[in-house]
């Protein structure tokens, strides 16, 4: 396995992060309140990160949502690539890329996904109309399309205009809302494989995200815990801070190392589904340990609801509660490594 990042992925990462670092500022997130900063998704559009996609693959695409994380920028960058771009990318038809690719690619359309689980909710009729509702779909607010997962786990490309979307509140500021569906138009995308295909993608994308979100808290930790000091002394020469500091640190480097091998994987072809829960695993568990000692070593300061510590913390327990809790990814994990190797031994389970 090599992690290094190609030229091309390298440059997308750079560029992404210089984007992230100018326009998400802690003034503008506070100015954008809990909506999209539409400056911010306009610069990222216009310079090519969306299109560059295609070309740097998961891996890629993970670097970039990590320098988002570092700032919590809030721009629906993962749900348009992992549900858009990408999905379009490996499971659309020739008709399907050549009439929505172009609008992804300029963020004039933008996909998001009724995931990463709502196996049961939505039905659908020999006519390709869909019933049913999802309580929470991120960034549905910001629309054009959504990618909805029907009770047998086939895909479905439904234009936002044609169902109900209502606003709802999340921990996070990512303009989620509720998704109905009454006899709703919709249309097929991909085979019987691409509904994990596009699950593990969505696990691994938003677990480098995790990623970038617990490196940009412990950074904030890190200048706070050594700037301030207590009894003449910097915090951070107390050991109790370096030892809660460093295994913050250990968390985070774990979810992006899990996160870089399930996507290295799936770029280059390989069996990665497993791979992709062990990341989204550590990014649940892992992640909300480390945004809660960030906030923790900014003692008072960590209570201050507009510290932008806080901001690393909300989005760190939004990615927790979307990615699924510890127990019932594990318990998917085990299922999926017995079903691998009885398929490989040839083993027929009822």
């Amino acid at each position: 396995m090599d992690f290094a990042p190609t030229d091309e992925q390298a440059a997308v990462r750079d560029l992404a992060a210089q984007i992230f670092g100018d326009l998400s500022t802690h003034e503008r997130l506070a100015a954008a309140g809990t909506g999209t900063d539409g400056g911010l998704w306009k610069a990222l559009c216009g310079a090519g990160l969306l299109a560059a996609v295609e070309e740097v693959g998961l891996l890629g695409l993970v670097l970039a949502l990590e320098e988002q994380g570092r700032t919590t920028a809030q721009v629906p960058f993962a749900a348009a690539c992992v549900y858009g771009v990408l999905a379009l990318t490996a499971h659309g038809t020739a008709g399907q890329r050549e009439r929505l690719l172009p609008a992804l690619r300029d963020g004039t359309a933008v996909v998001t996904g009724a995931f990463p689980s709502v196996a049961g909710r939505v039905r659908t009729s020999g006519e390709g109309e869909l019933t049913g509702s999802v309580p929470l779909v991120p960034w549905l607010r910001d629309a054009t399309h959504v990618l909805v997962p029907d009770a047998d786990r086939n895909l479905w490309l439904v234009r936002t205009a044609d169902a109900v979307a209502e606003p709802v509140e999340t921990t996070a500021p990512w303009s989620a809302g509720r998704l109905t569906l009454a006899a709703t138009a919709a249309e097929r995308l991909g085979g019987t494989e691409a509904y994990e295909d596009v699950l593990a993608t969505a696990r691994t994308a938003f677990a480098g995200l995790q990623a970038g979100v617990c490196a940009g808290s412990l950074a904030r930790a890190v200048l706070h815990t050594t700037t301030r000091e207590q009894f003449g002394r910097p915090l951070s020469t107390n050991q109790g801070v370096l030892l809660r500091a460093a295994d913050a640190y250990m968390d985070t480097e774990a979810i992006r190392v899990t996160s870089y091998e399930a996507a290295w994987r799936r770029d280059e072809g390989l069996r990665y589904g497993t791979h992709a829960l062990t990341a989204a695993w550590w990014a649940s568990e892992a992640g909300t340990r480390v945004v809660h000692a960030g906030q923790h070593l900014h003692g008072g300061l960590g209570a201050d609801l507009e510290h932008p510590v806080h901001r690393h913390f909300l989005w760190g327990r939004q990615l927790d509660a979307y990615l699924g809790c510890g127990a019932e990814l594990l318990a998917e994990l085990g299922e999926l490594i017995v079903a691998e190797k009885h398929a490989a031994e040839g083993v027929v389970t009822a």
